[in-house]
């Protein structure tokens, strides 16, 4: 989890007990470790830079276009990012 504070309500703590679920957060800031962060930068590499866009419609209708892509002809680069391929850890008893 990435320390959302929604994801530390008390509702989603007992949903996660009542299910099992062992809840492990993200470091305080780890872009590489959060998936969409890897989004996020794999867009702001295709944007082009230094340009301009004539108005908010141009901007935006670049931005739906490439991740429109990312289901076609692009995803090959999404599925290079989007790995659980991480190093893992033991988690320290406390």
């Amino acid at each position: 989890m990435d320390n959302a504070r929604y994801q530390r309500n008390a509702d989603v703590f007992d949903c996660a007990a009542r299910n099992g679920i062992e809840r492990l957060f993200l470091p305080a800031y780890s872009p590489n470790l959060n998936l969409i962060e890897r989004v996020w930068r794999l867009l702001k590499s295709r944007a082009p830079r230094n340009k301009c866009p004539p108005d908010f419609s141009s901007f935006r209708g670049g931005i739906d276009s490439f991740l429109d892509s990312l289901s076609g002809t692009n995803r090959h680069l999404l599925k290079s990012l989007l790995t659980e391929n991480f190093q893992a850890f033991e988690i320290p008893d406390l």
